[in-house]
């Protein structure tokens, strides 16, 4: 069996998974798989940034924030679903490109102090501006939508909806990252001189980076709102930016599936721990060192190297055998 084979099969094993496991699953258990998807939307965006341009954000919790008030706003104010993700698509995308001017001169960690200035000052908007986001009390009654006339009142429904949008997500990256601007990504996080030397425009790449995983931060927080029904400041603090980027780092970071795997171990490991009562939250904490003591490059990084050592191996084996052969024929 070839590796694209091998590959397709287990991407169709993990849909089917993903369409039917919620079918044998109780409200708490579909809302935990609804939440993973949701999640998940926002990590790709991170990873985006990160992961393919290099450039480090600790605001992409509050893109997730801005994401929510967004539609909880207009759909409390009786406008459709589709309005308020059309407002956080753009608002947070406009937002990420002025976030993202900072990154043209400062790098690394004094582009994470610039990011988290931004978190803390969007949490502060989130509190106190009463006027529009109802400051503590929060948002009561965030409806879910109607799709095609089909409500999403329950969570079965709802979460086949975020899985639809997850999908959705899933595929406009995956062609983003194969596309040139994928490539200029990565030649911006791999050497910038050089790839301003290579004619690329790194100024307009940076703002883009920033940008689009900002606007699938503000997705995420679209979907969030709905799935939640109450929108308030405490969710969006600095700690949610930190778990996603738990999130990319522990899937791998600059891997299409890294967000995947991440947001999998974010939000579902802590639920499978629970038997352990009040230990849990220590053991995954444990688990997560020991991981990235291992592979700092995360579980996906260990699947890369054995892979490459594997085709190696295999590489030097046919060098190997093809050694008499070359010396029989000169002899």
């Amino acid at each position: 069996m070839t590796r694209s084979l091998a590959a397709w099969l287990a991407g169709i094993a993990g849909a089917a998974a993903l369409v039917l496991l919620p079918l044998a699953l109780n409200r708490y258990g579909i809302y935990i798989l609804s939440l993973w998807a949701v999640m998940t939307i926002a990590a790709i965006g991170l990873n985006l940034t990160l992961g393919y341009a290099g450039q480090i954000s600790l605001a992409q919790g509050a893109f997730v924030g801005i994401g929510a008030y967004a539609v909880a706003i207009l759909t409390t104010s009786g406008f459709p679903f589709v309005v308020g993700l059309a407002a956080a698509l753009a608002v947070s995308f406009a937002v990420g490109w002025l976030l993202g001017y900072p990154a043209l001169r400062v790098q690394h960690h004094y582009l994470a102090f610039v990011t988290l200035a931004f978190s803390t000052l969007a949490y502060l908007v989130f509190r106190n501006e009463e006027w529009l986001t109802k400051g503590i009390y929060g948002i009561v009654g965030v409806p879910r939508p109607s799709v095609l006339g089909i409500a999403t009142a329950k969570p079965l429904p709802f979460y086949y909806l975020c899985l639809g949008a997850l999908a959705v997500v899933s595929f406009a990256v995956w062609w983003l990252v194969r596309s040139p601007w994928g490539r200029a990504f990565v030649a911006l996080r791999e050497n910038p001189v050089r790839a301003l030397s290579l004619g690329v425009d790194t100024r307009r790449y940076t703002l883009m980076a920033f940008a689009i995983g900002s606007a699938l931060g503000g997705v995420a927080g679209a979907f969030y709102a709905p799935l939640v029904e109450f929108v308030d400041p405490t969710p969006f603090t600095l700690a949610l930016s930190l778990n996603l980027l738990m999130m990319v780092i522990v899937g791998g970071a600059g891997f299409f599936l890294g967000p995947f795997l991440g947001a999998l171990i974010a939000v579902l490991l802590p639920e499978w721990l629970r038997f352990m009562e009040g230990w849990y939250l220590i053991a995954y904490a444990v688990f997560v060192m020991v991981l990235l003591v291992i592979s700092p490059t995360g579980i996906l990084g260990i699947l890369d190297r054995h892979l490459t050592a594997r085709r190696t191996r295999a590489a030097s084996q046919a060098r190997a055998a093809a050694k008499p052969v070359l010396n029989s024929e000169a002899a």
